[in-house]
């Protein structure tokens, strides 16, 4: 039988790397293989299929016996899901100032959801006790919001990573206090490479409600995942996630990328390279006069300071983003894919511009 034919063509050069984000890399070959073997022939759709089915399994390894995945389009679907099955109309979630679902998700928490965010300045990304007892107050008050949740990233939007012991110390507090604890997991991969422990370390076994799993950012082409781990703290999952737009029909192929990436060690194999990336990165840089790292490298991200002008010239050689560009703030991404020689060619050329 002769292969289908298509006119499609290569729009662009995939020797290209850049430092922009670790959702610019491609789909991972084996992700790529899973998602043909899914393919042809009929399956059940809206999650009925056999998919969809098997990935419980997978999940429950790595997440306990009560964990159930309900397989959602993208991170900003996961966040909003999740935080909406764990709160009341009129409530409230404290995170970081700095927390994806506060700075990078267009304002979809409150606007689409419905939810006040409560925020705290952290110095590092990363909530404690403490700072969550900032905004942990009012419950009988009717002219506030209600804090009924607590959401972590893990790892943070600044690149740290919390200790199994300070998400422990979060979800007891939080618990104590009658909030429930949700984890934006974007780059759970990458916390769990860095500090080298399954995933279930710091998520159901110490307290974590609730969670959004990543898979694009870490090889899936598309799709992440809402995980139940606490059923008593959840209502509604599947209404809300069909509300919310993000129920696909077609559900077995985010399903079955998420089963590659989990099924086996390709979720911790990607994590692993693109932290080891970024150590790599933040190695060389510390050795640039004039360049600042700003946080600890403890997952895929650096993020540093240097003359505006250097990394606008800079920009032109790599892609990157300013993190914050009045203070000459920049973010670094690695991905699974970021090689060697990339971190060394940029490395080159930051030397090279720095010198200018």
């Amino acid at each position: 039988m002769n292969p289908p034919r298509t006119d499609a063509r290569r729009h662009h050069d995939p020797a290209v790397r850049g430092f922009a984000s670790d959702n610019y890399a491609g789909a991972h070959p084996e992700v790529m293989a899973a998602l043909a073997l899914a393919n042809g022939g009929h399956q059940i759709a809206y999650g009925e299929d056999d998919y969809t089915a098997h990935l419980q399994q997978v999940i429950r390894g790595h997440f306990g016996p009560t964990a159930e995945a309900f397989p959602v389009f993208n991170g900003t679907g996961a966040n909003v899901v999740a935080l909406q099955a764990v709160t009341d109309r009129w409530g409230a979630v404290i995170c970081a100032e700095s927390a994806h679902i506060n700075v990078d998700e267009g304002g979809a928490p409150e606007r689409m959801a419905g939810i006040k965010l409560l925020t705290v300045p952290t110095p590092d990304g990363k909530l404690t006790p403490e700072l969550i007892d900032r905004q942990a107050f009012g419950w009988d008050d009717e002219h506030r919001a209600m804090p009924q949740v607590v959401s972590l990233a893990q790892n943070t939007e600044l690149g740290t990573v919390y200790t199994p012991d300070e998400i422990r110390a979060i979800c007891d507090h939080a618990h104590q206090l009658g909030m429930k604890v949700h984890l934006d997991g974007a780059r759970i991969a990458n916390a769990a490479a860095a500090l080298d422990v399954p995933m279930r370390t710091f998520t159901n076994a110490v307290g974590v409600d609730i969670l959004s799993f990543g898979g694009t950012k870490n090889g899936a082409l598309f799709g992440e995942a809402v995980v139940v781990i606490n059923h008593d703290a959840v209502r509604h999952m599947k209404h809300l996630r069909k509300m919310s737009m993000q129920l696909a029909s077609k559900m077995r192929f985010v399903s079955v990328q998420l089963e590659a990436l989990l099924a086996k060690d390709l979720w911790l194999r990607n994590a692993r390279q693109a932290n080891e990336m970024a150590q790599r990165l933040a190695e060389g840089v510390r050795s640039v006069h004039g360049v600042e790292i700003l946080y600890p490298v403890q997952a895929n991200a650096v993020f540093a300071r240097l003359p505006h002008d250097v990394s606008e010239r800079l920009q032109k050689r790599y892609r990157f983003y300013f993190w914050d560009e009045a203070a000459g703030d920049v973010r670094w991404m690695c991905a699974y894919d970021t090689r060697e020689e990339d971190v060394d060619g940029f490395l080159a050329a930051l030397k090279e511009e720095m010198a200018r």
